[in-house]
Formats: C-alpha cells, sequence, structure tokens
C-alpha cells in the first residue's frame, strides 16, 4: 500500500514539474499572439503564412497574423495581422512573405519607409511582395541551364 502512494506522489510531482517546465518555456518565449493595433495587407499568395504566424521588424518579432481572407473583387490574398502598440510605422512601410529557411515555416517581414505620416489602425500597407515558391525557383534554374549548354557560341 505505500508503495502505490509513493508512486502516485512521484508521479505527481512529475507531472508538477513538466506543467511548470511547459508554463516557463511558453512564458519565457516569444510564442503566442502579440496584442496591438490591425494592419491589412494584399498579396498575390501567401505561400505558407498562416493565422499565427509571426510578424517582424529587422527579425524582432512585432505582431502576429490574426487573419486571411480573399478579395472577391481582385482575387488577392488579404491578410490581417496586428503590430504592437506603440509601434509607429510611416506610411510607405512594406510587407513581403519570407521564408525561415527551406525546411521552415514563413513569417511577414515588415520594412519601414521614410515617409514623414505614419499609420494607423485599419490602415492598409501599399507596397508588398508575395512568398516566393522555392518549387518554381528549382524549375527555372534547372530548366534555364538544360538550354544554355544547348546554346554555345559558334566560334
Amino acid at each position: 500500500m505505500t508503495r502505490n502512494a509513493v508512486e502516485t506522489v512521484m508521479g505527481a510531482v512529475v507531472l508538477l514539474v513538466a506543467g511548470l517546465f511547459l508554463f516557463f518555456a511558453y512564458s519565457t518565449t516569444e510564442a503566442g499572439r502579440v496584442d496591438g493595433y490591425a494592419l491589412t495587407a494584399h498579396f498575390d499568395r501567401v505561400g505558407a503564412l498562416k493565422v499565427g504566424s509571426d510578424v517582424r521588424l529587422g527579425g524582432v518579432k512585432v505582431g502576429s497574423v490574426v487573419g486571411q481572407d480573399l478579395d472577391p473583387k481582385s482575387y488577392l490574398a488579404v491578410v490581417t495581422f496586428t503590430v504592437r502598440n506603440g509601434l509607429e510605422l510611416p506610411l510607405d512601410t512594406s510587407a513581403e512573405i519570407v521564408s525561415e529557411g527551406l525546411l521552415g515555416g514563413q513569417y511577414l517581414a515588415l520594412v519601414p519607409g521614410g515617409a514623414p505620416g505614419m499609420l494607423r489602425p485599419g490602415d492598409q500597407l501599399e507596397f508588398t511582395q508575395s512568398a516566393i515558391s522555392l518549387e518554381q525557383l528549382l524549375g527555372k534554374f534547372i530548366f534555364s541551364n538544360s538550354g544554355a549548354e544547348e546554346q554555345k557560341p559558334a566560334p
């Protein structure tokens, strides 16, 4: 009987420590949604960008993607994202969808411009760059090199 009680207590301690570790890891990382004001941007394609993806400025997380939709008139992807309060962005700030690496996800990178006016909550970014498809780039590279070998200039 005492062995079962000891095992139960030890199991509870292990679960408690694991829970504390997860709480600490989540609270010290920049995971989760960043509260702030909302902005939108239109893209030809969003690639692997998802709701919850980071919004970064200079590599630092400053917001989160909170929504994606399709504009029925222009057929462009509309991405809604937040930027933390207190961070003012110039009117000519651009947004581009960037890959974290070959196998990583994608995030929205903001590049501030130099306009004197600042974006306000609910504004739309005018300058965007859509996600680059790795498959399309590889296809262009492979097929562009095969033709270059056949067309050598005559001496």
